[in-house]
């Protein structure tokens, strides 16, 4: 009894040891890092769904979780439904959301070449803009937050910005003298509008319909999309097509996230976020044309589209800005900004 007592307790820990042995292999051989990780990513931004962003984010979620069969969920929080613009990168930063898509304006308090998009006419259309961010210099300042435990990715376009308000028709750098525009906030902005007489003010873009109809402010400068996604012309009696300076967005992820992925997982993401960005950039021309005939159409207000010599007149007011800044966006940036139009 003794012996088979023995016998089954020598057994039993050689069982023990064999569980254990398996056990310790499925670990090293990487079980918890092979194949897909099955996660859910939020992604909030500020905008309708019907914009370049909108439709990018919604094919980046319909990308990812095809490809990863449903093992990645990609929940999508637009029109501020999540966060505003004014806590999305506190919270990315936080990890409590692992995808954003803000426009570039709002880093520049981290990072003064991100007013690049608010340079008054500094890019002809998308292609230059995307050129811009494309390239070495774009890149360098889309990773510039890593400090933060934030990695820019892709740039998204938006497009031009144009002008409205409920005061008068602007066809001349005299008109702005006493308007008070809503902006998206920055140093060169606010210094562009000083050189047209005009105030600024940053508000909330959720908040913006409400500010024009109250008259916080009389005016606002935005892409087509976003005016007519939004219907800021149900509250602004005039237009006009300047393409002064530009909205342009790029996704932001959370390195600690980021650093999370597994192989196969990443790569899954990475060529959501690329198939996001083909479809951002696709859609940017496409609906802000749309936007704009959806706007003649409703007829709410009266627009101006100006001559090249009255453009000219705005570019030259508007020249000084590049001086000002030249030192603290850097030389070297403005000429990237020149070789993108090229």
């Amino acid at each position: 009894m003794k012996l088979n007592e023995k016998l089954l307790s020598v057994l039993f820990l050689a069982f023990t040891l064999v569980l254990a042995a398996c056990g310790k292999d499925e670990v090293a051989g990487g079980s918890d890092s092979d194949g897909i990780q099955e996660i859910t990513i939020k992604f909030s931004h500020v905008v309708a769904e019907n914009t370049p962003k909108g439709q990018g984010a919604i094919a980046m979620k319909e990308y990812i979780e095809r490809e990863s069969d449903g093992k990645i969920t990609v929940e999508i929080y637009p029109n501020s439904s999540l966060f505003g613009d004014q806590d999305e990168y506190q919270n990315l930063v936080a990890n409590n959301v692992q995808f954003i898509a803000p426009d570039l304006s709002k880093f520049v308090g981290n990072n003064p070449q991100f007013n690049v998009p608010s340079l008054p006419f500094a890019f002809d259309n998308d292609e230059a803009a995307i050129a811009f961010w494309d390239g070495e210099k774009g890149q360098e300042i889309l990773s510039s937050l890593e400090a933060d435990g934030v990695i820019g990715l892709k740039m998204w376009p938006n497009g031009g910005k144009h002008l409205t308000n409920d005061e008068r028709q602007i066809d001349s750098p005299d008109d702005f003298d006493g308007l008070k525009f809503r902006t998206q906030g920055g140093q060169v902005l606010e210094a562009l509008y000083g050189l047209l007489g005009a105030g600024s003010e940053s508000i909330p873009f959720g908040e913006l319909y409400t500010a024009l109809d109250q008259g916080v402010v009389e005016g606002q400068e935005n892409t087509f999309s976003n005016i007519e996604s939004k219907k800021f012309d149900e509250v602004q009696k005039y237009m006009t097509v300047l393409n002064h300076t530009r909205v342009d967005y790029a996704i932001f992820t959370n390195t600690k996230f980021w650093d999370s992925l597994n192989e196969e997982t990443k790569a899954i993401v990475e060529a959501g976020v690329e198939e996001g960005t083909k479809v951002a950039r696709e859609e940017a021309k496409a609906l802000n044309d749309k936007a704009f005939e959806t706007i003649k159409e409703r007829g709410f207000t009266e627009i101006t589209e100006l001559t090249p010599e009255q453009i000219q007149a705005f570019r030259d007011v508007l020249q000084p800005v590049y001086d000002e800044f030249e030192d603290e966006i850097g030389t070297d940036v403005y000429e990237a900004v020149r070789a993108a139009n090229e």
